[in-house]
């Protein structure tokens, strides 16, 4: 019998017991077990919900399949950012066993970061917890450069494709490159922007991946939630003592809702990039954001396009694009009005990406506000830049919503009867294509053309 596909995975939960025979694993909302001897041979698997507890272990099975490993290497914990700040822990206490006087860990990490992350690496460089350093992750030779110039780097932090800007960690090579120079490198690797169906960094010498689970992981985005996967059983023992010890773990009724939503994980996530797919394309294509030798500001940024470009090496170590995407519109105050308009129904104006609605928002005053305004004018991040995360609606909705908006904030407008969209901020024209990339009706998609010859030859009953 071939290997269980990884959907089929999530789905086919492990064996678990229930006096009852449930064909869904209870919610144990329980703080404390009941023992049954005090002998430390019989120790039972759980004994307080802060130590353990079976509906946080299910959901560890679950991400354990996902990622290929043993469930006493995975860890879910109460947000993605607490999953962080439990890796960087770990470090610290593995720095510090050269003493008081022991310099504090250098950590590399990428240029584009999550506004999150860059405010807890600034809060410990801060302290002198740790010294963080930031090098464009995806210019190899650059980050060879910054890595080569420590006397010692103790931990890279990589993210691939980076949010928002979309760009390309080459994490193979790097991860070969950083082991080569100093194998007891702690390589950490934020997977959000993936999740484990469409890439394992494990595969290529991570020692530590983590994601934040309140994205595509529940894909509702009724649940805060983070998850911690380790190379290893020596690493997993680090990362459980400080979970235990400061009590982060997933509460029983977070577990339990990750626990369902991971069940869906393949079909939302399939909708999602067939989505932003769809929506990149029309961008790019129909409303006129590509460059131009004349005008360079407008552009889309997905993966997913062949002009990307780093469009081939994102394929060839992950399965899917994703459903982040982004654009420019060369001006603040454009970009501002299309976030801020009336005419969007669809189209929810919040931070966070991976739950079933669509999202839309401005990163420099949203999910990034918290990175300097100086400090993101030199790493020249877009202040226009406007990122759309992609839900499961009816891609043909999303579109005539956006369509709206960027008409009621004169960005577009239609022409020829509506047959081209001309963008006013650069004068390209495009083919109106919209709605023209939905998914066809399930009769349609397996019978087609055939299906409507014969319809008219089916004898229906008479109504009574």
């Amino acid at each position: 019998m071939t290997d269980l596909s990884l959907q089929t995975k999530l789905v086919s939960l492990p064996a678990h017991k229930d006096q009852h025979g449930a064909s869904v694993p209870p919610l144990y909302q329980s703080t404390t077990f009941r023992q049954t001897s005090l002998d430390e041979d019989a120790a039972q698997a759980y004994d307080y919900t802060r130590s353990g507890n079976p509906t946080r272990t299910i959901v560890q099975q679950q991400v354990a399949r996902l990622y290929g490993v043993d469930s006493d290497q995975v860890f879910a914990v109460s947000s993605g950012m607490t999953a962080l700040d439990v890796i960087l822990r770990s470090l610290v206490l593995n720095s510090s066993s050269g003493g008081a006087s022991a310099p504090p860990p250098t950590v590399i990490a990428g240029d584009d970061l999550y506004g999150g992350t860059q405010r807890l690496l600034t809060f410990l460089g801060g302290r002198a917890h740790a010294r963080a350093l930031h090098a464009d992750t995806s210019d190899f030779d650059r980050f060879v450069a910054v890595f080569d110039a420590q006397p010692r780097v103790d931990c890279v932090v990589l993210e691939s494709p980076t949010n928002p800007i979309c760009k390309v960690a080459d994490l193979p090579r790097l991860t070969a490159f950083v082991k080569q120079r100093n194998k007891d490198c702690l390589i950490v690797v934020d997977n959000t922007m993936m999740s484990g169906l469409n890439a394992n960094p494990l595969d290529f010498q991570c020692d530590v991946v983590y994601e934040s689970a309140t994205k595509y992981l529940n894909g509702h985005h009724d649940i805060m939630a983070g998850v911690i996967i380790t190379r290893n059983r020596a690493l997993a023992q680090q990362v459980y003592f400080i979970v235990n010890s400061t009590g982060c773990g997933l509460s029983p009724l977070e577990s339990w809702l990750l626990v369902r939503g991971l069940k869906t994980l393949g079909v939302r996530l399939y909708q999602q990039q067939h989505n932003a797919m769809v929506l990149a394309h029309w961008l790019e294509s129909s409303c006129g954001f590509r460059r131009t030798p004349q005008n360079k500001a407008l552009v889309t940024r997905y993966v997913g396009l062949r002009s990307h470009p780093q469009f081939q090496l994102h394929r060839s170590f992950n399965r899917g694009p994703g459903a982040v995407l982004s654009f420019e519109t060369g001006s603040f105050e454009h970009s501002k009005r299309l976030v801020t308009s009336k005419r969007l129904r669809i189209w929810a104006v919040t931070v966070s990406f991976g739950c079933v609605n669509s999202l839309i928002s401005m990163p420099c005053k949203m999910s990034h506000a918290a990175i300097d305004p100086k400090l993101r004018k030199q790493r020249e991040f877009p202040e226009d830049i406007v990122r759309l995360c992609c839900g499961i609606e009816n891609i043909a909705d999303l579109q005539h919503d956006l369509l709206a908006a960027m008409i009621d904030a004169d960005i577009v407008e239609c022409q020829d009867n509506g047959k081209t969209i001309f963008n006013k901020l650069n004068g390209l024209r495009g083919p109106n294509t919209t709605g023209k990339g939905a998914l066809p009706n399930i009769y349609d998609e397996f019978f087609g053309a055939h299906l409507a010859s014969t319809e008219s030859q089916v004898v229906r009953a008479p109504k009574l």
